[in-house]
């Protein structure tokens, strides 16, 4: 199956140590997504690599690696097509925002904008869960998209511990039981 091209912008300005303004990557939507994972907005690393989850040390890519066949061993275009296969896509709850490193609680409130995630859900009629990736992105939905999705629109919200490598409270095991629950949203066969 063939990833449908996006149809976003690309970011102009990548972030580093001294330019506190961060952009989103455009979403990695792939035909009939069944699962949209939201992170909050892309660290230093992914916007160096332009790669969501760029981090050495994020978990998220070894959980997709045991949960979907599209670990960090894979080249990242073949990851993301194998996510796109079994109904997974990716995106993050921030167009832009300002902050200084990677941290999201250096995240500046008032600079805050959200990308389209309620557009997003009335063009792909087939997501039926939104995976949140973290208690920040957690909270810029509720704060700055839920208000804009129509109640009958709304998909089932799972609320998933951060696998940024700053999120040290919860053993590995922990997370991945939990992110575990994508299988049940997910396509349950490639293709």
């Amino acid at each position: 199956m063939r990833p449908r091209a996006d149809r976003t912008r690309v970011p102009v300005v990548a972030a580093t140590e001294a330019s506190p303004r961060v952009e989103s990557f455009p979403p990695q939507i792939g035909v009939e997504c069944r699962v949209l994972v939201l992170g909050t907005v892309p660290s230093l690393a992914s916007l160096a690599l332009r790669q969501s989850y760029g981090h050495s040390q994020n978990l998220f890519w070894p959980f997709m690696g045991e949960l979907f066949d599209a670990g960090p061993e894979l080249d990242y275009a073949e990851r993301i097509a194998r996510l796109h296969a079994r109904g997974i896509g990716i995106w993050d709850v921030l167009e832009r925002c300002e902050r200084r490193g990677s941290l999201d609680s250096d995240i500046v409130v008032a600079s805050e904008v959200p990308n389209d995630i309620a557009g997003l859900l009335a063009r792909e009629q087939t997501i039926v869960a939104i995976a949140l990736n973290g208690a920040k992105a957690l909270q810029v939905f509720h704060r700055r998209i839920a208000p804009r999705i129509d109640a009958d629109r709304m998909p089932q919200l799972l609320a998933l511990p951060s696998t940024s490598p700053a999120n040290a409270s919860l053993s590995r095991a922990h997370k991945f039981a939990r992110w575990s629950e994508l299988l049940d949203w997910s396509k349950l066969t490639p293709g």
